[in-house]
């Protein structure tokens, strides 16, 4: 629920913001935006192709010391979590 949340807020935030206010988000954050997007969808195929550039991006050395690094790897985490569970519906159904 908390994830479902935390994209909704991704979402509005980056969807309510005018245009030229809009640019000044993290490339990363709007990857992230289409990825919900994407998996949204079901288009999970380019959800995963998002997925891996977001990887790419959160996972390379930085250039300058990042205090959201911690959050940044989470929410790539709850990311994968959510597609894996988009593409394996009936493991819920396990528990």
């Amino acid at each position: 629920m908390a994830d479902q949340d935390e994209r909704e807020l991704v979402h509005d935030e980056v969807t309510r913001l005018p245009p030229g206010v809009r640019q000044g988000r993290r490339l990363s954050d709007k990857i992230l935006v289409a990825f919900h997007q994407a998996c949204d969808q079901s288009d999970f195929e380019v959800a995963e192709q998002l997925l891996r550039v977001l990887e790419m991006m959160l996972t390379r050395r930085p250039v300058m010391p990042d205090i959201n690094r911690r959050r940044n790897i989470e929410t790539l985490v709850a990311a994968h979590e959510r597609l894996w569970h988009l593409r394996h519906p009936d493991a819920d159904l396990d528990d």
